[in-house]
């Protein structure tokens, strides 16, 4: 009930869409993320979602994630406070109505960076984001990118390598997402996201031109 009266209100609001980036870990979302509101830091909000792993090294609280405990991120959970919501590797992440509401209050436009669960709960709400899936050229090259980070243990891995599996075959499900983006080369995957959401781009800009 919460979260279609929540997205109701996103709906009414006038202003340009919000952007969906989902991908396997290890695909290169952060990296093409930095790039994107280096460039356009006046016009992109990125929404901080919660999680309750661990931060990874140079990761920051309130940046990169808010870093919870499990009963703090489930008691958000169960009093309606977060709009999509999902478990991963023992642990929880979720984006939160506040996050989302913090960006918007600026006019700007709103990512949220989520998995495949996420898009599938946001695809049940009015949100009506422009939705982008960032994929790796391969499998290998995923796993090489996985390993090369140091910073997961042999089982976490192969988790992770599981799920992507799955979701490069959930980014070819006719409709689900409005651009898929292989994320071989960065400066041409870059161009490919910069000009994906280029008329939205240019509705802020115009708007904040005119105030």
């Amino acid at each position: 009930m919460y979260m279609r009266y929540f997205s109701r209100a996103f709906s009414a609001m006038a202003g340009p869409r919000p952007v969906v980036l989902s991908g396997p870990s290890g695909a290169g979302k952060s990296t093409l993320l930095k790039k994107l509101m280096k460039e356009y830091d006046s016009v992109f909000g990125f929404s901080v979602s919660h999680t309750t792993r661990n931060p990874r090294p140079g990761e920051e609280n309130g940046r990169d994630y808010h870093y919870v405990t499990r009963e703090v991120m489930q008691a958000g959970i169960d009093n309606g406070d977060f709009i999509e919501n999902a478990e991963f590797s023992g642990n929880m992440y979720g984006t939160s109505k506040a996050a989302v509401q913090d960006v918007q209050a600026k006019n700007l436009i709103c990512i949220l960076d989520i998995d495949m669960q996420g898009v599938r709960n946001i695809k049940r709400t009015d949100l009506n984001p422009i939705y982008i899936s960032i994929q790796p050229p391969s499998m290998e090259i995923l796993e090489k990118r996985l390993r090369d980070r140091k910073t997961e243990s042999e089982e976490s891995l192969q988790r992770r390598l599981r799920a992507a599996r799955v979701d490069m075959e959930f980014s070819k499900e006719p409709g689900v997402f409005d651009v898929i983006i292989v994320n071989d080369v960065l400066e041409e995957s870059y161009g490919q996201l910069r000009n994906a959401l280029l008329e939205e781009i240019n509705k802020v800009k115009k708007i904040s031109t005119s105030l």
